[in-house]
């Protein structure tokens, strides 16, 4: 396991609730999607010094945001995704991100975000 992925699960482990619940039932269906996914962390700065899960294959596959009332997944290139399940619920009015937010009581849909996340490879790919 890699130095980010130590720190993804230690930031799982210190959310309290159904944020950090939430956050690992994300990740594991990422992960799922394709073995060669990395996970590192970005975008650290004082007011958020933990930085930000992102998952890439290729490029930026999408960013894990963690707030008070939701846990958001940003796709890089959502915009350009097949989303048949209807996921992304949030960012839609942008040309090329999409985000999935989850609020306490969602469910994470595994099967549906593992099959997003692998077109978002093939759009990193293509």
């Amino acid at each position: 396991m890699s130095d980010a992925s130590d720190e993804i699960e230690a930031r799982i482990a210190d959310l309290q609730g159904w944020r950090g619940k939430t956050l690992a039932a994300a990740r594991r269906a990422v992960l799922a999607a394709d073995d060669g996914i990395v996970e590192t962390v970005k975008w650290r700065k004082p007011s958020n010094p933990a930085g930000v899960p992102v998952w890439e294959k290729g490029g930026v596959l999408c960013t894990g945001e963690v707030y008070k009332d939701k846990v958001k997944l940003t796709f890089a290139k959502g915009a350009a995704l097949d989303d048949p399940k209807k996921l992304f619920n949030s960012s839609l009015e942008g040309n090329t991100r999409r985000a999935i937010d989850f609020f306490e009581g969602d469910d994470v849909n595994a099967a549906a975000l593992t099959a997003l996340v692998r077109e978002a490879i093939a759009a990193n790919a293509g």
